[in-house]
């Protein structure tokens, strides 16, 4: 059986344009829409075999990408660290409402920070 890694789907979004359109094609297809491999073999024409070799290939190309990369490893550091400052600012705004105001506008900045 062929496991699928659903932090893939991630890396598919950050690298998938790099993908051949064949590889892009087949991992939406498995990964996305959750066809069987020999769904995608029947739309596509191509063999079981052969689809299964292509999402392995675009599998590991993206896995190389992130390694070489890490813009999904360095996106979720951010997200973390974004979260740690957002409960920082909430228990600054209980302990100190006199500076609630700068507070809020710290968290507006924040919050303006596209991810």
């Amino acid at each position: 059986m062929f496991v699928k890694d659903l932090r893939l789907i991630m890396l598919f979004d950050f690298y998938g344009e790099l993908l051949t359109e064949s590889q892009k094609t087949m991992f939406d297809y498995y990964y996305n829409d959750d066809l069987s491999l020999a769904e995608i073999a029947e739309n596509t024409g191509i063999t079981r075999q052969g689809v299964r070799d292509s999402i392995k290939r675009a599998e590991e190309t993206l896995q190389g990408y992130e390694r070489k990369l890490g813009l999904a490893d360095k996106l979720s550091r951010l997200e973390q660290k974004s979260e740690e400052a957002e409960t920082l600012l909430h228990s600054l705004k209980t302990k100190y409402p006199e500076a609630s105001a700068d507070l809020d506008h710290v968290a507006e900045l924040f919050g303006s920070i596209s991810l």
